[in-house]
């Protein structure tokens, strides 16, 4: 997107009416004041709305939403009352298919800008089936309002680092929802602590702090999109990297002869050895170890002609340590799940330089409705030609 450094003599406070023209990765509108570059959250694509500037910068400004002039006809009302205050949720105002497209275009977007490929193999977003009240794992905040004399409990806000006192939110299940009241009924003694709430998932052992997926619902659909990516490649042998308490090590695990998995997390890596043991799983273990330390000698174990590495990652993404070693050693497949397209897309651009490995397909899945985040599976082969689909450098 391009951006002009002539500013148009905006200052905060000003009140405009602009058109919408696109939406921004993070949900945010973008609108123009002349040729001045304008974001504005809780807008839509084609709308008339006035906006109240609040911040000019070099080359953009920000602004708040004051009111709707001419609405879109996919723009629906908001379920929870804290919307548009609330820094959790960016697209209840926009029906849900329309959110799946949205999804599906920015990651396509990614992909062409950050990740160099031209004509990505996206898929469409594979949709949560319950869009509401899915979430099993939220962060609640406090902090003390000097007005009010006593704690908020809740979310950051949009705009601001100031907490939105939430009785009940609308993207979290019931469960949660009630763990909410009474975090309400017994509040921290001071403002400034965190308070974490979550639903344990059935027939899973996951210690209070490791990682889970976070929308139960979506789980057994992102599972057998690995799954699907793992059979049509044919690996024998599996390596799951980052494996937390073992989801898709034994999600797989009836595919392949053998597996390993390998996670930082103690805790969770015991869960996954307790885990595996539930369910009679024996055709591979689990090892406490950074992936960056230990993946080389995992590789070893299977030959690399007949292996698939998974790959779930925090945000962050892996470290170059991690892809050229993968690159280096030329397993059968890489199958790479994030919630961040933007990572996502910078390690595939890395991982199929040269054409060392071919991206299949990225399949989307809304484990995140309501919200800019998307969950991403991205198929890679190896098969040392240049048939990515990369833009030339």
């Amino acid at each position: 997107m391009e951006m002009t450094e002539t500013k148009p003599g905006l200052v905060p406070g000003q009140k405009c009416v602009v058109a919408v023209e696109d939406l921004a990765f993070g949900g945010e509108g973008v609108a123009r004041v002349g040729e001045f570059v304008v974001f504005v959250p809780f807008v839509l694509v084609g709308e008339t709305v006035e906006i109240e500037v609040t911040e000019v910068k070099k080359r953009f400004a920000r602004a708040r939403l004051v009111r709707v002039v001419e609405p879109s006809l996919e723009r629906v009302k908001p379920e929870c009352r804290y919307f548009g205050e609330c820094g959790g949720c960016q697209y209840q105002h926009m029906e849900y298919a329309a959110q799946l497209r949205l999804k599906r275009k920015q990651v396509r977007d990614i992909f062409e800008r950050i990740g160099g490929f031209k004509n990505p193999p996206v898929s469409p977003v594979v949709p949560c089936p319950q869009p509401y009240g899915y979430r099993n794992r939220i962060m609640v905040r406090s902090q003390w309002d000097k007005f009010k004399r006593s704690l908020n409990i809740g979310f950051i806000r949009y705009d601001n680092r100031l907490v939105v006192d939430i009785e009940e939110c609308a993207i979290a299940s019931p469960e949660l929802n009630r763990q909410l009241q009474e975090a309400r009924l017994h509040p921290p003694l001071k403002g400034g602590i965190k308070v974490l709430l979550r639903q344990q998932p059935e027939n899973w052992d996951v210690p209070p702090q490791s990682f889970f997926q976070n929308n139960f619902l979506l789980m057994p659909q992102l599972a057998e999109t690995v799954r699907d990516c793992l059979r049509q490649s044919g690996a024998r042998f599996l390596v799951d990297a980052y494996c937390g308490v073992g989801f898709f090590s034994l999600e797989l695990a009836g595919q392949v002869e053998s597996f390993v998995g390998v996670e930082y997390d103690q805790q969770a890596v015991q869960a996954a050895r307790r885990n595996a043991a539930m369910r009679a799983c024996t055709n591979g273990g689990f090892m406490v170890g950074l992936t960056e330390d230990y993946l080389e000698s995992l590789l070893e174990r299977f030959p690399h002609e007949a292996t698939s590495v998974v790959l779930d990652p925090p945000r962050r993404g892996c470290g170059g340590k991690v892809i050229e070693r993968l690159r280096q050693a030329g397993v059968r497949q890489v199958i790479y799940v994030s919630c961040h397209p933007a990572t996502l897309a910078r390690d595939l651009n890395i991982m199929c330089a040269d054409g060392v490995y071919g991206l299949v397909k990225a399949v989307p899945l809304d484990m995140f409705p309501q919200t800019q985040h998307v969950e991403c599976v991205a198929d890679m082969m190896w098969n040392g030609s240049d048939t990515s689909g990369r833009a030339g450098r």
